[in-house]
């Protein structure tokens, strides 16, 4: 008898410790019995925080599921998810037992509870998911609140790497007005377990893939007074594949052709006309992909970057063409190549552009003074006999043709000393085309690779 009488004490003891009284008291197993004793002890103090002292602080535990990442909107800095929220929380002195009531969990309308007043401190819009009016009520005073959630967060949007971007994202779950004394925030299940499901059950993400889900619970201490909250930072990563194809692939294809338009040879072939068109081209791509870019004010992404230099390459290779054609067909206007700039190119630089040694010396080696010594039979003096006055008027027509020869070896030797300018300054042309051309190659790879570099370095930093 008196080990009962000990139970019982000690029994009432840990329940008046922890807050419970009496238990609800039905009157028969049915639903409209137990509501009686709910409307009679807890609906009526619905406005009255659940705790046995006003000093007590109520644990609030927080739970979410994402479900779904509807779209990222890089200029408004925001992102449009659908999640599931859970909130679970205690009604201290309330239970009831099973068999005299009849069931363990009911259902009662959410305005006939105290609901603690969580939010989302991250959120921009208006929540426009369906409205929930029921939680769960366990026979434990424990309360159950599950509800979706279609939510606009704001979101620090970082698209230097674009497409290669790795976006980081918070939810902060926290009480509006309750302070830390009042109420206390804590985790219901770990990220790990809330990655997991989430992606058993995500079946919206678009370009987007959910890579990591990392919660931090923590204290927000303001002027006002301290808060509790819980913190998940969500891990995006945009799918690459769709800005690869549409953007990427086409600029190189463009700038690759170009490239290759070196090889036409610009006294022959009009190449400054082919890459005017080629950047006619690449400008109206550009204009119509220009809706897949994304637009912020903070940054502006590499890709963007990338297609200006593309640009200005093929602005440069045209004004390039333009030069060269410039030097090969006005060589005549030149006049004679200075001897320093003919070492410089024509015996340097040809070697360093590895021109052949034959191509320069095809029609250099042709010398203008070969047809000057066939003209000097004119000059060569000629022993005769003296003439008779018979010959005077052969005498005449011998010096008068004298003459003529003497013209035409001149206008001969002036040709072929232009005609030789001409090919120094052609020559010089292509030696110049041609260093223009590596160097051309030179500082696209250089660009291509500082630029998957960084985007390479970048995602790396941001994974880790």
């Amino acid at each position: 008898m008196m080990e009962v009488k000990t139970v019982r004490l000690i029994f009432i003891c840990f329940s008046l410790l922890h807050g419970f009284a009496e238990a609800l008291r039905c009157t028969s197993p049915t639903l409209e019995s137990l509501f009686e004793a709910l409307e009679r002890e807890v609906f009526n103090k619905k406005h009255l925080r659940p705790v046995k002292k006003p000093t007590d602080a109520l644990n609030v535990s927080v739970g979410m599921t994402l479900e779904g990442i509807l779209g990222v909107n890089e200029k408004a800095q925001s992102v449009t998810s659908l999640l599931w929220q859970v909130l679970e929380w205690d009604i201290e002195g309330l239970s009831w037992d099973e068999k005299e009531c009849g069931v363990r969990r009911v259902s009662v309308p959410r305005d006939k509870l105290w609901i603690p007043d969580v939010i989302i401190a991250e959120i921009m819009d208006e929540d426009t998911s369906p409205f929930i009016p029921y939680v769960y009520l366990y026979n434990t005073g424990r309360v159950y609140d599950d509800r979706p959630l279609r939510m606009v967060t704001s979101c620090r949007l970082e698209i230097y790497t674009f497409p290669f971007d790795i976006q980081n994202c918070s939810l902060t779950f926290g009480p509006f007005l309750h302070l830390v004394e009042d109420v206390r925030m804590f985790a219901r299940s770990s990220a790990e377990e809330i990655l997991a499901e989430s992606r058993n059950v995500m079946q919206i993400q678009g370009e987007w893939e959910l890579l990591d889900i990392i919660g931090t619970p923590r204290t927000l201490n303001i002027i006002a007074g301290s808060y509790s909250e819980i913190r998940y930072y969500i891990i995006l990563r945009r799918r690459p594949i769709l800005y690869v194809v549409n953007l990427l692939m086409p600029s190189c294809f463009l700038i690759t052709l170009d490239l290759f338009s070196f090889l036409l040879p610009p006294h022959s072939v009009d190449r400054s006309s082919f890459k005017m068109t080629l950047i006619l081209g690449y400008t109206v791509f550009l204009l119509l992909m220009n809706d897949l870019l994304p637009v912020t004010g903070n940054s502006t992404p590499l890709m963007n970057v990338f297609f200006s230099i593309s640009l200005a390459l093929m602005v440069a290779s045209l004004l390039e063409t333009v030069f060269i054609t410039n030097i090969q067909l006005s060589g005549d206007q030149h006049g004679v190549m200075p001897n320093w700039l003919k070492v410089l190119v024509l015996r340097y630089l040809a070697v360093i552009v590895c021109v052949p040694q034959a191509k320069r010396n095809r029609r250099v080696a042709m010398s203008p003074h070969a047809p000057a010594r066939a003209m000097n039979i004119s000059s060569v003096s000629v022993d005769t006999p003296p003439v008779t006055p018979l010959h005077e008027p052969a005498l005449d027509e011998l010096r008068k043709l004298s003459k003529d020869l003497m013209a035409i070896r001149h206008h001969v030797d002036k040709h072929f000393k232009g005609n030789h300018m001409s090919q120094e300054w052609q020559m010089m042309g292509i030696v110049i085309d041609r260093l223009l051309f590596g160097l051309y190659i030179l500082f696209i790879l250089i660009c291509l690779i500082t630029i998957v570099c960084i985007w390479t370095l970048s995602s790396s930093h941001v994974s880790s």
